[in-house]
């Protein structure tokens, strides 16, 4: 049985990991019996520590919601995670893979909203309604675990494998793009390597943000206007180094383009 105790020395463990930049064993293995529900409360453990050192909360990311990203971390359910303002980058900007492990990039679809969300009940027509504007970005996801070796507890409790965020400067209302069928193209080093479309994302994009508006649901928490929400990627992750420059291009010009470099 996985106790309080248990969960406070993982988190433990996780924050001491991002600050070495030394991964540890996988959870679930040191830890048997550990579970979903624990890892989101191990979770929320280490955001509320960075949350008393200054950090905000500026969003969400939703992760998992590709067949492609499932089954490359072997996971079969979308998971979730806040977005903090020490994660942002602007497009265009640098970020240092000194701070991170083993760093990997994704393509996909961010979303700000113009008005709060509460499930459970959200509909994809509730979304589009309080959906302001899509927005071109890149994840750059991390593994506080070695290997990238996870289960599902693994990443939700590590932070849904987050570590920074970048959103385009130019954006669309919803209704003004087929965010089904949008094409998204992922350059590194200015060569095309993978591609995806907004379908891939749980059949709509849009469908991200009502599944994480219906679990936030069940925890009691609501999303509120003005976040930020990523629905997740397009296409497999691709692992980035220093030096490596990328940039997503959307084949519908109202997205546009998102970059960044890492050093």
């Amino acid at each position: 049985m996985i106790t309080e105790q248990h969960r406070r020395e993982v988190a433990s463990s996780l924050a001491q990991a991002t600050r070495d930049r030394a991964p540890i064993p996988p959870i679930t293995e040191t830890w048997p019996g550990f579970d979903v529900d624990d890892a989101y409360a191990v979770q929320t453990l280490v955001i509320d520590e960075r949350l008393d050192t200054g950090a905000t909360r500026v969003g969400w990311k939703v992760g998992l919601t590709s067949a492609a990203m499932q089954k490359q971390l072997g996971v079969d359910q979308p998971d979730f995670g806040p977005l903090l303002n020490d994660m942002q980058t602007p497009s265009g900007g640098q970020i240092a893979t000194a701070g991170l492990i083993a760093p990997r990039v994704e393509g996909e679809i961010a979303f700000r909203l113009g008005r709060d969300l509460a499930g459970p009940g959200v509909t994809v027509d509730d979304v589009t309604d309080a959906v302001t504007l899509a927005l071109p970005a890149l994840e750059i996801i991390d593994s506080r675990i070695a290997d990238w070796r996870i289960a599902l507890a693994d990443t939700i409790a590590d932070h849904a494998s987050s570590a920074m965020f970048v959103v385009g400067d130019d954006g669309a209302p919803p209704e003004a793009v087929d965010l089904r069928a949008v094409e998204l193209t992922l350059f590194v080093d200015g060569e095309a390597v993978d591609r995806g479309v907004g379908s891939a994302v749980l059949g709509d994009p849009l469908e991200a943000i009502a599944w994480l508006a219906n679990t936030l649901g069940g925890y009691g928490q609501t999303l509120p206007a003005g976040d930020v929400i990523l629905a997740g990627a397009l296409h497999a992750s691709i692992p980035v180094k220093a030096g490596t420059q990328v940039e997503a291009r959307f084949s519908d010009p109202a997205l546009g383009t998102v970059s960044v470099a890492f050093s």
